[in-house]
């Protein structure tokens, strides 16, 4: 499970070095593609492959569901991290999630996600007052 906030740099080449804690769930490879709200998703290999046969499952005669599948799958790069545990972050993916230098990467459970840090910021102030309203009819059972 990727949990916690870190805040890496992106190198000249465009690489980052994973969070010490993520490094042995992603050492077989990585799958980053776009995330909601411009940001990148990045799965272990093994939880990419599972949440594409949960997409895939979805019929092929619904409109929201292929565009979804298109926007998802057609940004998604494979990688591979090197020796000293960097990965690269593909251009077109860095141009869509507005990436600088200074990133936040988080845990989000079953995924980390890569943020432009100025970009994290503002969205966790926005949400941060919504939390605390939080119920349990957005997450049913919970509390």
């Amino acid at each position: 499970m990727f949990l916690g906030t870190y805040t890496p740099k992106l190198d000249d080449k465009g690489r980052i070095i994973l969070p010490a804690k993520f490094r042995e769930e992603l050492s077989s490879g990585v799958v980053m593609t776009r995330g909601q709200e411009h940001c990148i998703y990045v799965f272990s290999t093994r939880e990419f492959e599972a949440v594409h046969e949960k997409i895939r499952q979805a019929p092929v005669t619904d409109k929201k569901a292929r565009d979804y599948l298109r926007v998802f799958l057609s940004g998604a790069s494979a990688e591979n991290p090197d020796s000293q545990h960097r990965v690269t972050v593909p251009a077109p993916l860095r141009s869509y999630a507005g990436l600088d230098r200074d990133l936040v990467v988080i845990g989000a459970g079953s995924r980390a996600e890569i943020w432009d840090a100025e970009a994290w910021e503002t969205y966790l102030a926005e949400q941060e007052a919504a939390f605390s309203e939080t119920d349990e009819e957005v997450i049913p059972g919970l509390f």
